[in-house]
């Protein structure tokens, strides 16, 4: 018995684990140290770290509960494993984005702003009072007139109101206040004016009246008044139901016609900084806790250090430790009040490091996915220094990930294989970093790989020039982008090469195609097919085959299972918290009713064809066909092996992207007429994999395309014609160009630190 007590202290044990694509995997993951599990895409590593041992350590975590709250956390069904053993309590720190909440910020996600609320309450003069006084999201600190947000809603009433419409004609320009509609029935028998007369011609008084009465109880309403008798003006109704509490799901035409009514600016009140006029006024050293929380992160270091009041010492430390952190993992441009809606999955990532690292619990598992996401190599070190800080505080750090210098940092690595989606799901190393390098692995392979600089570059077809930047950070910026050639835009985190590329270089030359790694529309419902444009060849052969109409072959119609809608599973609102989903038992997570799985083309239904990777669909339909032509290019991003049936939801930041990318190829124009801006394209993609989308790259280009890519890898840099490094540092410390030229000439450019770091390796 004691020896089993041995082993559960210092292992998590995994054996005949068959999640997704696993192939009876058996591991021990060494407790205290910093695991990594890497591979190629798709070779189910995530599967391994995040959905068998994380999952199953939440759900036994999860039982302990009672009922009434185990009921309303994420629920997970037991792991597909022979055993798993030495669990811990296990902190997922994905890259999913923030959610969409207005009154999140860096500050608050960070759990700093908490530490600069109690400083303020103790040293600020004059003071505003205990630490809420000075917070945007309590009643004591916010601002009154915009209630903490920082900005204000107002309806435009020229453009909510056709003045030159009665009201039974349609004078409120609002679907909610179409004809026929319940609020169309209420302003039409409300009794306050002639709904036949235009409302230019009614008294400026009673127009008055139905836009912004509030309870006013009525004289004289129609028949077909509620009985109440209690009438509230068009304004009140919209600002109540859109404005003070939006809906967390709003239809398209909702959408659109508050696009169309509402305007959006900064409060006037508290001039976007969301607090009270008490707490603006409250200062330490002539500065403000909003002035504070608007500097960049790395600035407000020094601010911080120049308070010596003796009484808030530990505070102080507090607080500058947490902001040497954000700057440690390459955030020092971001600043406390930015809402962190508005961050990417990489920089949310790292804010959520910064956040445990602060945590009085110790053995911990936290499991990272791919954290060195969005950073330059020079912030990368840094990033493994927090990590092994981490678990020297006595935790166990699971990383999936595929950058060198992570790997080289790990005490233990695991490599899964060979190949993704089918072709891997087994173990084919574990040990330490040295060992793996020395294998015949394809991770192996990439470490050893040495890197070369391209010598022989292409000749650029013209140029196009961005001229006097100056977005955000950019200073002045003046700069030719080549055209018919590789071109990669380096630079650290935040120095501004997406906001000079992405955001200035399509908008003032419309040619170039933007293709990001924002979420796709669709949600949950869509899918590789649908977004490839083959779901509907797809149904319509299914429906020629089978003499069904191709909507019963449409989990979002009349094929769609009836108890969970077509989506698969069971989802339940939580309000305020994430929502839980549980699969659905009526069709097994198919998303198709019964009858539209009795239907089957070649002996396959549709649900086995969605469950299909790219190539065996493209077997299965012809490989001339147009729907096989599509489905080539999945394979040709790296993305072979997705199921082409796979929920959007599922896929990562960089898959997402790569899925786009398909499918603005298969539907390109002729190569020559093709100008493509990719905003970090190897996110999430393993170095053998980086290679096959580069040898994309060179035969889009050898074919007349522009390709600008927005990249920290440094075998995407080494392989570029062109490079533009902007720099030299982030937020107010970058926003400059630093170098142009060939890579070879970047290497010894000694300003550069991309430049340093391609000279380095």
């Amino acid at each position: 018995m004691s020896k089993v007590r041995a082993e559960r202290g210092r292992w998590i044990t995994v054996e005949g684990a068959r999640t997704h694509n696993l192939r009876d995997v058996s591991v021990r993951v060494p407790k205290h140290r910093l695991t990594v599990f890497t591979g190629v895409s798709g070779s189910g590593k995530s599967s391994l770290a995040f959905d068998t041992i994380a999952a199953e350590a939440e759900r036994l975590v999860t039982g302990t509960y009672p009922t009434f709250v185990r009921n309303r956390l994420p629920q997970h069904p037991p792991a597909d494993v022979d055993r798993i053993d030495g669990l811990i309590f296990t902190t997922i720190v994905d890259q999913r984005r923030f959610t969409g909440n207005a009154r999140s910020t860096v500050g608050t996600a960070s759990d700093i702003a908490s530490l600069l609320r109690l400083l303020f309450s103790r040293v600020g003069e004059p003071g505003a009072g205990f630490s809420p006084a000075y917070s945007f999201n309590d009643p004591s600190g916010m601002c009154p007139r915009c209630e903490g947000l920082g900005v204000v809603d107002d309806i435009d009433l020229d453009r909510l109101l056709d003045r030159s419409r009665s009201l039974r004609d349609g004078a409120v320009r609002f679907p909610t206040f179409a004809p026929g509609t319940y609020r169309w029935k209420r302003l039409v028998h409300s009794g306050l004016v002639d709904p036949d007369v235009p409302l230019r011609r009614l008294p400026a008084a009673r127009v008055e009246t139905l836009l912004h009465a509030e309870g006013l109880p009525l004289d004289n309403p129609g028949p077909d008044y509620p009985k109440h008798g209690v009438f509230d003006g068009i304004v009140p109704r919209l600002r109540d139901s859109y404005l003070r509490k939006t809906p967390s799901r709003l239809t398209a035409e909702e959408q659109e016609g508050l696009a169309g009514v509402v305007t959006r600016g900064v409060c006037p009140a508290c001039a976007g900084t969301r607090l009270s006029e008490a707490a603006r006024d409250s200062l330490i050293d002539g500065r403000s806790i909003a002035d504070w929380s608007a500097m960049p992160v790395g600035d407000l270091r020094d601010v911080v250090a120049a308070v010596r009041a003796p009484s808030v010492a530990p505070l102080r430390q507090a607080i500058r430790e947490r902001l040497d952190a954000l700057v440690s993992v390459g955030l020092g441009y971001l600043s406390l009040s930015r809402e962190s809606r508005t961050l990417s999955g990489g920089e949310a990532q790292r804010v959520k490091i910064v956040r445990h690292l602060s945590s009085a619990l110790s053995d911990v598992c936290y499991v990272f996915d791919e954290p060195s996401t969005g950073l330059h190599p020079h912030d990368v070190h840094r990033l493994v220094e927090l990590l092994a800080e981490l678990r020297d505080a006595h935790n166990t750090i699971l990383v999936v990930e595929h950058h060198p210098a992570v790997i080289s940092a790990a005490d233990h690595v695991i490599d899964l294989g060979p190949a993704g989606g089918a072709d891997g799901g087994r173990v084919q190393f574990e040990g330490s970093p040295r060992e793996l390098t020395a294998t015949d692995t394809e991770t192996g392979r990439v470490l050893r790989a040495p890197l070369r600089l391209k010598k022989r570059t292409r000749t650029a077809q013209g140029t196009v020039t961005i001229s006097g930047a100056r977005s955000h950070n950019l200073r002045d910026i003046t700069v030719d982008v080549p055209l018919g050639v590789l071109t990669v835009v380096s630079g650290v985190a935040g120095s501004g090469k997406s906001t000079l590329i992405a955001g200035e270089l399509p908008r003032r030359h419309p040619g170039f195609v933007v293709v990001d790694q924002a979420p796709l529309h669709g949600g949950i419902r869509s899918t590789p097919a649908t977004v490839l444009g083959v779901a509907e060849p797809i149904r319509d052969a299914f429906g020629k085959a089978t003499g069904k109409h191709p909507s019963w072959f449409s989990a979002n119609g009349r094929g769609a299972c009836p108890v969970c809608k077509g989506k698969g599973v069971i989802i339940t609102d939580l309000a305020f918290l994430d929502d839980v989903q549980t699969g659905c038992d009526a069709c097994g997570g198919t998303r198709f009713s019964q009858d539209a799985l009795a239907a089957r083309l070649e002996d396959r239904t549709i649900a086995d064809v969605l469950a299909m990777n790219p190539a065996e669909a493209a077997a299965l339909f012809g490989e001339r066909s147009p729907i096989a032509r599509r489905l080539r290019w999945l394979d040709r991003v790296g993305l072979g092996y997705l199921t082409i049936g796979q929920s959007l939801d599922t896929l990562s930041g960089g898959e997402r992207q790569r899925l786009l990318l398909a499918r603005h190829l298969a539907d390109a124009v002729p190569a020559d007429d093709l100008r493509l801006i990719l905003d970090e394209p190897t996110a999430g993609l393993h170095g053998s994999d980086v290679d096959r989308l580069l040898t994309l790259c060179d035969e889009l280009v050898d074919d007349g395309a522009t390709l600008v890519l927005i990249e920290h890898d440094q075998r995407v840099i080494a392989h570029a014609d062109h490079v533009i490094d902007i720099g030299p540092g982030a937020g107010s410390e970058g926003g400059t160009v630093v170098f142009e030229g060939t890579p070879s000439a970047l290497a010894k450019d000694a300003a550069s630190l991309t430049g340093r770091y391609l000279r380095k390796h």
